[in-house]
């Protein structure tokens, strides 16, 4: 059908009592890749999806990702989040937050100019900026079991991601900066001699925006290194050395003071002016940070093995988790898209253990799995059926 999620959202009643949490107490889905319609009301705690591949396990997960943070975590092309065919698709839920009760929507739109994405937040219209964070969520798929090993861009995006959602000012900055970066490569790229003042003014602007980033990144990364290594060491003990987690920032940071890192900022733009005019972009700045992984001491990417490798970052999501709650006083929504089964059975319980403080967590798998769920369900062709608690 193509109702639409505003009429299909209707409220339910629960009592989940007064703990501060974000819980998903009703989602509603129309033409939402492979499901017509959906309505599901989760429970609290665990819920667990068991079934074959293809069936709308991960779609399921997907479509709970983007009603909180407002993208998918799939693909760049969210056009083919609307089923096949159709012309939009809408996503609804009411989500129990410490502010009260909350009704978020995100309606995908394919038109001629493309796809449009439209967010309401209790049935007013607003801006992305001003619907992310509203329902928090950490996810954890496949993909990531390889951020140790991937392209810095890849571990970037994790801490953007984590820092947007707690923070509005962080999304907006974020995107001031992206945009500037982009400009001062269009000046670099069109001519060999560029517009003295105009690079200055883009360098300031770089400088500006890019000096919040890397503290507000600095601070992140501290508090996930001082979790994970607790974690890390609660699964292993010491046999393996200590896990530390490091923000490796472009621009040297000595003192962690706005006007240190700004000056400092400042100094590498002159020292990279030369080279940056020769090859033509910016080669200074926050778009060019990574975070480093190390186990006793040496490079994790370099000199661990795999299963060393994935423990690691097990460590880093229960970490976000955690930095997360504990920022915020609320514990987000956990997502984890069949990643378990990459893990032998002792590192998935200790994972599951990790984040057993967890409010409400949504776990997809093709087997049962040897914890004890609020409510698990069998989906085939994307409908659910309860199968247990």
């Amino acid at each position: 059908g193509s109702r639409t999620c505003t009429s299909s959202c209707r409220y339910v009643n629960s009592s989940y009592g007064s703990g501060v949490a974000m819980i998903l107490s009703q989602l509603s889905l129309a033409n939402v890749r492979n499901y017509a319609s959906l309505e599901f009301e989760p429970e609290p705690g665990l819920n667990v999806f068991v079934g074959p591949n293809a069936q709308g396990k991960s779609n399921l997960l997907e479509a709970i990702a983007l009603l909180g943070t407002g993208k998918s975590f799939r693909t760049a092309r969210e056009s083919e989040i609307v089923r096949t065919g159709l012309p939009s698709a809408s996503l609804c839920g009411y989500a129990r937050v410490s502010a009260g009760d909350i009704r978020l929507s995100c309606t995908l739109n394919i038109g001629g100019g493309g796809l449009r994405k439209i967010y309401t937040v209790n049935g007013a219209g607003v801006r992305y900026a001003s619907y992310l964070g509203k329902m928090r969520v950490v996810t954890f798929v496949p993909a990531h079991l390889a951020l140790v090993t991937g392209p810095p861009s890849a571990r970037r995006s994790l801490v953007n991601a984590a820092l947007a959602q707690e923070s509005p000012a962080y999304y907006g900055t974020l995107a001031t900066y992206g945009k500037y970066v982009l400009q001062k490569n269009a000046l670099l790229r069109g001519s060999i001699a560029p517009d003295e003042a105009l690079l200055a003014t883009y360098d300031e602007r770089l400088v500006e925006a890019g000096t919040r980033l890397i503290l507000a990144r600095r601070a992140f990364v501290a508090a996930l290194d001082e979790r994970a290594k607790a974690v890390h060491r609660s699964w292993v003990g010491d046999r393996e050395g200590e896990l530390a987690i490091a923000y490796e920032s472009d621009i040297p940071i000595d003192v962690p003071t706005s006007d240190a890192v700004a000056a400092a900022f400042v100094a590498r733009l002159a020292q990279k002016r030369i080279a940056e005019v020769a090859r033509r972009t910016s080669l200074v700045g926050p778009h060019r940070d990574d975070i480093a992984f190390r186990l006793g001491g040496v490079p994790l990417a370099a000199f661990g093995s795999q299963g060393q490798q994935r423990t690691a970052v097990l460590a880093l999501k229960v970490a976000e988790y955690g930095v997360l709650e504990a920022r915020s006083g609320e514990a987000p929504l956990l997502l984890l898209d069949d990643v378990l089964s990459e893990l032998d059975p002792e590192r998935q319980r200790a994972f599951l253990r990790g984040v057993g403080s967890f409010e409400q967590a949504f776990v997809t798998t093709t087997h049962d799995i040897d914890v004890p769920v609020a409510a698990g369900y069998r989906i085939r062709a994307a409908t659910l059926e309860r199968i247990s608690a």
